[in-house]
């Protein structure tokens, strides 16, 4: 008796939750079932230009360091940062007199030794007249070998000392031509007609210069009347650069204006600076950290204005360009994994069943694309949402390049296909395949704008 009540209890209690499910069960169906608001627009063909965005700054494109060569303190400074200077004017002077103590130095023992070559060439005829005589009487046996032996090497000794002597002077020329070069390098003239860009001496200062390496930079002076542009770009971008290629450049001093520019040299080996620089293809941003491998890219500005060194500038090189293609929304492109189709997905009937078996079919489409291995993970791929009547389905794309909007698709849509443009939450979470959509008109179009999906 106590079992066949135990046993009603529970069927009351399993009653009783049934009741309490149904309602919530039927709430979720129901909200399941629901519409999504969607913006749609049809594929169209476009022109697409594919870009490569950097940062950098403008420089000249001839630049001199002028960097002392000799050690002193600079006595003479006559220009000052940004002046004009002509071919051949005088920058700066450095003191001197000890290069001129050098020279007279060595200009006095070069003296010495052309002296002391002419007193060996003497010896030497000396030397010579009496081996010639000691010769001519050995010959007659006047004298005996021992005493034209002597003579003999009296004469080869003032030969080997008179050839000792010539190589004395030229060591003595060599060190005079040295001084004479050492007391030029303390006046220096500018190498080029320009403008002093940067000045990092004074008067009075000391320098330091040396033969074997570079002393301190004084200043630079540089051509103001070609500018380039050099820009850091990616290792994944730097690929799609070429010489000859046609950039706008944005100069931050110069707003609301771009400026022509042209491709002129790519790094061949990467620059691994300090300077953040982002670069990207089309509207997708390459992330550039100060330890990320870049390469320098000159740009040549075509565009004439007063650009000065340091600007910071911003280059749009285009680097493809494709005509009449196939295109929609950046924002349409989407990724997905691919689900498993199951039975019920296969022989579904009733209303939806078109869209039903849409699904099952491009699942089966993603899932056949690119067969797996063994213990392999599927990959998400890049699909767009068609729209279809009242509803919607996935379909797989292959991207082409893109620019800032638009994205060309190389296969899986046609002409006049219409597909979702927003919101970015429909695209990127919301649409599934085979899901019921309502399409946004009048007021209810006013929503934002939808941002960039994933790609």
């Amino acid at each position: 008796m106590a079992k066949k009540k135990n046993n009603k209890k529970w069927w009351a209690l399993a009653v009783l939750a049934l009741a309490v499910a149904a309602p919530v069960a039927h709430h979720l169906l129901a909200k399941r079932d629901l519409p999504i608001s969607i913006d749609k627009e049809k594929v169209a063909r476009r022109d697409i230009t594919e870009t490569v965005v950097a940062n950098g700054k403008v420089e000249a494109v001839t630049e001199v360091n002028i960097s002392a060569e000799v050690s002193g303190e600079i006595t003479a400074l006559p220009v000052k940062e940004g002046q004009v200077v002509k071919k051949g004017d005088l920058l700066v002077k450095i003191r001197p007199d000890s290069y001129v103590a050098a020279r007279d130095s060595a200009e006095a023992n070069r003296r010495m030794s052309v002296a002391n070559q002419n007193t060996a060439s003497a010896n030497l005829e000396k030397a010579k007249l009496e081996y010639e005589r000691n010769k001519a009487l050995f010959d007659a046996s006047l004298i005996s070998q021992s005493d034209f032996l002597t003579a003999k090497t009296a004469y080869d000794v003032a030969v080997t000392t008179l050839a000792a002597a010539e190589e004395q002077v030229a060591m003595a020329k060599a060190q005079v031509n040295t001084a004479e070069v050492d007391l030029t390098k303390t006046t220096i003239y500018s190498p080029l007609d320009g403008t002093i860009s940067k000045l990092n001496s004074h008067l009075g200062e000391r320098v330091a210069g040396t033969a074997m390496m570079a002393g301190t930079a004084i200043m630079i002076v540089s051509d103001l009347n070609e500018m380039e542009a050099r820009v850091d770009i990616g290792e994944v971008d730097v690929v799609l650069i070429a010489i000859g290629q046609k950039a706008k450049l944005e100069v931050d001093s110069f707003k609301d204006r771009k400026f022509n520019g042209v491709v002129t040299d790519i790094a061949n080996s990467a620059n691994n600076n300090d300077l953040t620089v982002a670069g990207s293809s089309g509207s997708s941003s390459s992330s550039a950290s100060p330890d990320a491998t870049k390469f320098q890219v000159r740009i040549r500005l075509t565009d004439k204005e007063r650009f000065l060194p340091g600007m910071s500038v911003t280059a749009n090189v285009e680097t493809r360009y494709h005509s009449n293609v196939l295109s929609v929304p950046i924002q349409c492109v989407t990724t997905r994994l691919p689900k498993p189709v199951t039975n019920s997905l296969a022989g579904a009937k009733g209303p939806g069943s078109n869209a039903v078996a849409s699904a099952a079919t491009t699942n089966t489409a993603l899932t056949n694309a690119a067969p797996l291995k063994k213990g392999e993970e599927p990959k998400a791929v890049e699909v767009v949402w068609v729209v279809d009547g009242d509803h919607v389905k996935m379909a797989p794309v292959k991207r082409g390049i893109s620019d800032d909007n638009y994205v060309e698709i190389s296969d899986g849509l046609k002409d006049n296909e219409e597909v979702v443009v927003g919101g970015f939450k429909a695209i990127n979470r919301d649409l599934a395949d085979g899901k019921k959509v309502v399409v946004n008109t009048g007021e209810a179009k006013k929503d934002k704008e939808p941002k960039t999906g994933s790609s």
